[in-house]
């Protein structure tokens, strides 16, 4: 088993060093430093008690399944950042471009990507133009967190599946 972890570990090592040392370019920087702060606490709350509590109809339904499952999704991403207390890339990766003032908790799962997916799910179902927008945008998030070195392409994966998960069980709730 241990070998069979070492090579996934490599491998994403490799996907990590690609999209983090390999793409930078100016642009990608000020891209990347502004777009990550969608999965933020500040935008991912603001955006869905300002639905829940301004908007109608179905913009207001998602708005409640977006606080029920950044609320549901919290949880989970607690508990696994302490029994799996994984060290941050730029910690451990040689050569690893980080933005300033790196966050220095545990990086798995990523909690930005957990929160943007948690907010855009239930957007997503309230059409196909909405969705066409927005999941770029989610994985737009979980790619900036890889980007400025802060997490391993799996931290980003768990967080869209734990993400969409709980949003997807807010939306079957509130149907």
């Amino acid at each position: 088993m241990s070998r069979v972890l070492s090579w996934l570990q490599h491998h994403e090592n490799r996907m990590f060093c690609l999209v983090n040392q390999k793409m930078h370019h100016t642009a990608l920087d000020r891209f990347f430093n502004t777009i990550t702060h969608l999965g933020g606490a500040t935008a991912t709350i603001m955006l869905a008690l300002c639905l829940a509590i301004f908007a109608r109809g179905d913009w207001r339904t998602a708005g409640f399944e977006m606080c029920a499952a950044l609320a549901v999704s919290h949880l989970p991403v607690a508990i696994i950042k302490k029994k799996y207390p994984r060290l941050r890339p730029y910690l451990v990766l040689p050569d690893t471009v980080t933005c300033k003032n790196p966050l220095t908790d545990h990086s798995f799962p990523s909690g930005h990507t957990t929160a943007v997916f948690s907010v855009a799910v239930p957007l997503m179902f309230i059409g196909s133009s909405v969705a066409i927008i927005l999941l770029p945008l989610a994985l737009l998030v979980g790619l900036s967190r890889i980007y400025l070195g802060l997490h391993y392409p799996s931290d980003c994966l768990a967080g869209s599946l734990i993400g969409s998960g709980t949003a997807l069980m807010a939306v079957a709730v509130f149907s």
